[in-house]
């Protein structure tokens, strides 16, 4: 974000999305770590957190005896209603952002009676500030609370305001992609294996060509089908190896989103 938020943030969780919010907005500058507040009730998450100067709590209700400015609920679907019944005693006038998928606007509002309630869908690599986050509010939020959400979320990545409608499908293509990269990287690596190369030079060829192509769109701006056919030659081995691999990909692609979409539904 552009300034430092001179507000309070407390974070219910500080697992692996809960803790890398707190590291992330404290690393950025977003947030001093003396106002950066997170509770769990792992000893060895608090002592970690607490060593970059944030206040760790083991219960919610500890953290939000401390007034809060936004409350940040980075626990599961399956924990989030008996965290919601400890937190909304104090919630009524707060900012509270969830970070479950598939739990809606409605079912959060009716928990927290009272809080102007916003959705954000991160993905994991937020922790090493390059994520995405989709964010949505709901019809408690005061003007501007979106906005603030974003920013705090931007810090750590790339964060968008958009309909509620919209952020379940933002939450799968951003928040299990980075599963999706991962298995392309391994499904390439062993392919390269299968086909007779060193196990450890193939991962580190693959790899360090990761890292390089998507240092190439990002930089230069290339839209990815532009990024493709700069590197396929008519006729040769990577037209050959698209034609293979592309239909497949695509067709995978299309029916990983519905099943976690499905998904997204039965824990909502």
């Amino acid at each position: 974000m552009g300034e430092k938020f001179a507000g309070t943030v407390g974070i219910v969780g500080g697992g692996s999305m809960g803790g890398s919010v707190a590291r992330g907005l404290v690393g950025s500058g977003a947030t001093d770590a003396a106002r950066t507040l997170v509770a769990d009730h792992h000893a060895e998450r608090r002592d970690g957190l607490a060593e970059l100067g944030i206040r760790t709590f083991a219960d919610e209700r500890s953290l939000m005896a401390e007034g809060p400015d936004v409350v940040v609920l980075a626990v599961k679907p399956q924990v989030l209603p008996a965290t919601m019944a400890s937190v909304a005693p104090d919630a009524a006038g707060r900012l509270v952002v969830s970070v479950a998928a598939g739990v809606t606007l409605a079912t959060l509002e009716v928990a927290l009676p009272g809080a102007r309630v916003v959705r954000a869908m991160p993905n994991l690599p937020v922790a090493v500030r390059s994520g995405a986050t989709a964010v949505a509010a709901g019809a408690s939020a005061a003007p501007g609370d979106a906005e603030l959400v974003r920013a705090l979320f931007s810090a750590l990545g790339v964060a968008e305001i958009m309909r509620e409608d919209q952020l379940d499908v933002a939450a799968v293509v951003a928040g299990c992609s980075p599963a999706f990269f991962a298995l392309f990287v391994d499904a390439l690596t062993r392919a390269g294996i299968r086909a007779g190369l060193p196990a450890a030079a193939c991962r580190r060829m693959v790899e360090a060509t990761m890292r390089g192509t998507a240092e190439q769109l990002v930089n230069g701006g290339a839209h990815p089908r532009e990024y493709l056919e700069g590197v396929t030659s008519p006729g040769g081995t990577t037209a050959a190896a698209l034609y293979a691999l592309e239909p497949a990909l695509v067709s995978g692609s299309y029916a990983a989103v519905d099943a976690a979409l499905e998904r997204t539904r039965e824990l909502g």
